[in-house]
């Protein structure tokens, strides 16, 4: 079996920009290109989990989600980065499909594709709802402080699984590995 990081992805790998769907916009986190490439060399594999609620709101369409992640990997193809699948809800709270965060439709998908095991795998992201994805689909979790604001009371909570971005999280747990 297969040992995943299931990676946010606005706020996590690129800066937050409210409904991401356009190339020119995109601006990865520092530290993004060192952090998956080390999770690779570590064995991991690498699967985004994002909601696009922008598609079922009609602000964009599916393909061009789809485009942005064909050009965000193959810039981070370059820099042995690369992620190795996406998956994404676009649907919007209102519709309660079992695809959306914190409900675990998209990881329980990824489980069964890629062969993972979740008692290996780590959910991360910048919010408390990616937590919630984590512990209901069983696997580990991390918070980033590189993306939206997590309130005093839950970097207090969460204190334990707090990084300052992905790339600290990277050298934290590959680190622990070795």
């Amino acid at each position: 079996m297969n040992k995943a990081i299931f990676l946010d992805r606005d706020g996590t790998l690129n800066i937050e920009v409210n409904y991401l769907h356009e190339v020119d916009k995109l601006v990865f986190i520092d530290g993004t290109y060192e952090a998956l490439s080390l999770l690779k060399v570590h064995g991991y594999k690498l699967i985004v989990i994002s909601n696009q609620s922008g598609i079922g709101r009609g602000y964009y369409k599916s393909q061009d989600v789809e485009q942005l992640h064909q050009y965000m990997n193959a810039i981070l193809d370059k820099q042995s980065a690369a992620i190795d699948a996406f998956y994404y809800c676009p649907h919007v709270e209102q519709d309660q499909c079992l695809c959306r965060k914190p409900r675990t439709g998209l990881i329980d998908h990824a489980v069964k594709e890629w062969n993972i095991d979740l008692t290996q795998s780590y959910m991360v992201g910048d919010k408390e709802s990616d937590v919630m994805t984590a512990v209901t689909a069983g696997c580990r979790y991390a918070l980033v402080l590189s993306g939206h604001s997590i309130s005093d009371v839950l970097q207090k909570k969460y204190s334990k699984y707090l990084y300052k971005n992905l790339l600290h999280f990277a050298q934290h747990i590959c680190g622990n590995e070795e």
